[in-house]
């Protein structure tokens, strides 16, 4: 409710704060849990590199894809265009964030099966910083193009992921938990990518002294955001 009513109508000012809470989770959070791992570090280098690309070429698909739907079409597009051509940078996140929530689904049931205080401590840390990041995802969604409804839809959608993996995790824990830092370092690619090559630039184009500061600001509220809701965790 919180972000159908009062971040929706100041999608450009929260664009900043999302860029800050994507960073910030991928670099501060979950890339560093997946290399505490016992997982293979030049793998989950070759994971980060290999999702890198893989968001890149999704995102070059989407504009070819786009570009061939309108060539000598004949007519000529507005700047709302623009904002449904943005629609790819939503899509990702969507894949990104499914990803990330489905890890969390498997987080979770691990520390359950370990010990139930544990997964209880476990699901409040995650949910803690689910909050601050699907509400930037929600704006994210809104810039990129999609209705209020729709990306409230898709969101919820992504966020029950999380279930999915849970029921999964618990009934191949033993597998998944082995894939658990390579689906973190995925994830991250794509919200690393998404944040650094659709959002920011997006960004820089208000150039002003005037328009810079608050963004600045923004990202910095959204790292501290993060580090205080996954502090200890």
């Amino acid at each position: 409710m919180f972000s159908f009513t009062l971040l929706a109508k100041v999608v450009e000012r929260m664009v900043s704060l999302s860029v800050g809470i994507m960073l910030s989770t991928s670099l501060l959070h979950a890339l560093p849990e997946a290399f505490e791992s016992k997982a293979d570090t030049h793998a989950l280098f070759a994971t980060l590199l290999g999702g890198l690309l893989a968001f890149f070429l999704l995102e070059k698909v989407a504009l070819l894809r786009h570009s061939h739907h309108h060539e000598g079409d004949g007519h000529h597009h507005a700047h709302g265009h623009d904002a449904r051509q943005a629609g790819r940078a939503g899509w990702m996140i969507l894949i990104g964030d499914g990803m990330h929530n489905f890890t969390d689904g498997i987080l979770i049931a691990a520390a359950f099966l370990a010990n139930p205080q544990l997964g209880i401590v476990t699901g409040v840390a995650i949910i803690a910083h689910e909050i601050p990041q699907e509400i930037g995802d929600f704006i994210v969604l809104l810039n990129a193009g999609f209705s209020r409804v729709r990306a409230y839809v898709f969101n919820l959608l992504c966020s029950l992921l999380a279930v999915l993996g849970g029921v999964l995790g618990y009934a191949t824990l033993d597998r998944a938990s082995d894939m658990i830092p390579y689906v973190l370092v995925f994830a991250s690619s794509g919200f690393i990518y998404i944040a650094v090559s659709d959002l920011m630039p997006q960004m820089q184009r208000r150039a002003t002294v005037r328009e810079s500061i608050p963004q600045v600001l923004l990202i910095g509220l959204g790292v501290v955001i993060v580090l205080v809701l996954t502090h200890g965790h």
